[in-house]
């Protein structure tokens, strides 16, 4: 009774008043700047500051455990349960908190370019520049799809609502709730925007398998003869930044679905990675920085200057703005089956090559594996790069049990004759601390190599320790950064760092109990 109570009251918000509804990008952001929620910069990008919570809160999103979900959810430590009575009650107190507001703001799109799998959904906020966040990162209606929207998953998000733990049966005062049986996400207690968007990404990455379309969260560009080419990868490891490509248009930075006929970008924007962003370096990113766009926490100053460089507030700092801000862009955000599959893993060690042809079981094996350093910012209380392996290179975001993404993958690399390689944006010559960042220009030197063709047939060596297949020759990369040793003074360093680091690979790979031993032992050698 209590659920169909707040249920109702929901509803009973959608129709207040008080709730201002698909306002447009001028609108929301005269509303921002006169509730004082922003600034405005010189570019007339609005800046934003998250307060304390700077990145996603992983250990404040929970599933709401019921009929629905018991049997197909993998429970565990990302996939935390919750009960429908806890969920009722934080809903309940959000919905009633909003109703006491003299301004809500509400958006109506969808998730999902493709119409035929679209999800239609609503996002409700507290905050204006929460509002224009999302009107920019999800799909923007016609005036007729507009007319005709009815949501199938509504985003309730109210940061002033702030929960007791002892009270709420919450982790802390911050809490992301999904309850798929209600198709309803609650969150309250955090300012940081993102976590509207991979909440959605988390019920795409629920609902799409079911339609046999994989959810991959990854990014993705279509060639001049329609080849496209998808980008996997945690945060902080590229693939905003490789995707955006002037001769290459963008499908999308993020999130895509892969159905029976092609790519489709699950979202209607990007949301970039900004530290140390030039116009030399990221001229489309950096070009995108304008009205419309969303800045948060990046250092401005008074005369309304961004500083990139400035991490001083955290090094997550982030801009979010509609795909059509990246010339060339596709305006459908629809192409064919993919060509290229880039791994992208941004290795504090330095040991992995900058780029390696895999096998498909060697693909399906770093799939599952999904191995990066988790850089800092990207979470609350990371100030390091730290060492994760994120199943399928999303594990946050997916609610499902990894063999049925893994499966999914397996079948269409096969189907469609993909290439895949595995590329190191980390660091090359030494470790996080004597080594330095892999220059962004030798990266793109060597994907756009991948993607013209060029190593398909390439002669290779195979790492020692990784059985990695690394093209001998590049042209216009040097040839001793090609293999890893190479780049290293103290060889024995590198050797006890990569040894090191294969024994990682084996001690996670060891939970996967579905997985064939033909794809296990496309690992790191045993020694």
């Amino acid at each position: 009774m209590r659920m169909m109570h707040a249920l109702s009251a929901l509803e009973t918000l959608r129709n207040q008043s008080n709730v201002k509804k698909n306002l447009n990008a001028a609108q929301l952001t005269e509303a921002a700047l006169s509730r004082q929620e922003a600034r405005l910069t010189e570019t007339g990008a609005l800046r934003a500051a998250t307060g304390k919570y700077t990145g996603r809160s992983p250990k404040d999103k929970f599933i709401v455990k019921d009929e629905l979900s018991e049997n197909k959810v993998d429970w565990g430590k990302v996939n935390q349960p919750i009960s429908e009575e806890i969920f009722d009650k934080l809903l309940g107190k959000v919905i009633e908190y909003l109703q006491t507001k003299e301004e809500v703001f509400s958006f109506q799109g969808f998730a999902g370019a493709d119409e035929r799998y679209h999800l239609p959904i609503q996002v409700i906020n507290e905050y204006a520049w929460h509002n224009l966040f999302a009107r920019q990162l999800f799909i923007r209606p016609s005036e007729e799809e507009l007319a005709a929207h009815k949501p199938s998953f509504t985003v309730i998000s109210a940061p002033g609502v702030k929960a007791d733990p002892l009270v709420d049966g919450t982790n802390s005062e911050a809490f992301v709730i999904v309850s798929f049986k209600q198709r309803v996400i609650v969150i309250g207690g955090t300012e940081y925007a993102g976590e509207m968007k991979k909440s959605i990404f988390s019920v795409m990455n629920f609902l799409l398998p079911q339609r046999e379309i994989m959810p991959m969260h990854c990014s993705a560009n279509v060639g001049e003869d329609g080849d496209s080419a998808l980008f996997f990868g945690l945060s902080g490891t590229g693939k905003t930044t490789l995707s955006a490509d002037p001769n290459r248009p963008l499908i999308g930075d993020d999130e895509h679905g892969w159905s029976p006929d092609g790519i489709f970008n699950i979202e209607g924007g990007c949301y970039a990675k900004c530290i140390n962003l030039s116009a030399e370096k990221e001229p489309e990113i950096h070009g995108a920085i304008k009205f419309g766009t969303i800045l948060e926490n990046v250092a401005v100053d008074e005369a309304g200057i961004c500083d990139y460089d400035d991490g001083s507030i955290t090094e997550n700092t982030r801009a979010a703005y509609p795909i059509d801000h990246i010339k060339g862009s596709l305006p459908k955000s629809l192409a064919g089956h993919p060509k290229t599959i880039i791994f992208l893993t941004a290795d504090a060690t330095g040991v992995l090559p900058p780029i390696s042809k895999l096998t498909t079981e060697q693909a399906m094996y770093h799939f599952l594996s999904g191995y990066t350093s988790k850089l800092a910012g990207t979470e609350r209380g990371v100030t390091e790069p730290e060492a994760t392996f994120s199943t399928c290179f999303g594990a946050p975001f997916l609610p499902l049990a990894p063999s049925v993404y893994a499966k999914m993958l397996g079948e269409k690399i096969r189907e469609h004759q993909a290439e895949v390689y595995l590329v190191n944006t980390g660091w090359t010559g030494g470790d996080y601390h004597t080594g330095s960042r892999m220059k962004l220009n030798y990266t793109r030197t060597m994907v756009q190599a991948a993607l013209r063709g060029d190593l398909r047939n390439t002669e290779t060596n195979q790492d020692a320790i990784f059985g990695l297949h690394v093209p001998v020759f590049i042209e216009d990369v040097p040839a001793d950064l090609l293999m890893p040793e190479n780049a290293w003074e103290d060889k024995a360093a590198y050797k006890e760092k990569a040894q090191n680091l294969a024994v990682e690979f084996h001690q996670n790979f060891a939970k996967f109990d579905f997985i064939d031993d033909v794809i296990r032992q496309a690992g790191p050698l045993h020694r």
